[in-house]
């Protein structure tokens, strides 16, 4: 099996997204953390995007949905630095 460049994309995103959930697990990134945000929105995007053109239609709502909670904790974040400020 020859992987293409949307496997490594998807590969990519649901990599980044297991690293979060298995930081969180070891208790090494709180859900709080911008990292641990970070890592899942990122890697949701890949995901969405590799679903998208895979036209893969249920990871698509999956990964878009992860995408929008997690530009949501972002949004959240960046109002309370806001503020500190």
């Amino acid at each position: 099996m020859e992987l293409t460049f949307v496997d490594y994309l998807g590969f990519s995103g649901v990599s980044l997204i297991l690293l979060a959930f298995f930081l969180n697990l070891r208790k090494m990134l709180d859900t709080e953390h911008l990292v641990y945000i970070l890592l899942n929105l990122v890697g949701a995007a890949l995901a969405c995007l590799a679903s998208i053109l895979m036209e893969y239609l249920p990871f698509v709502l999956l990964e878009g949905v992860w995408l929008l909670v997690s530009a949501a904790a972002l949004r959240r974040k960046y109002r309370r630095w806001r503020l500190v400020d």
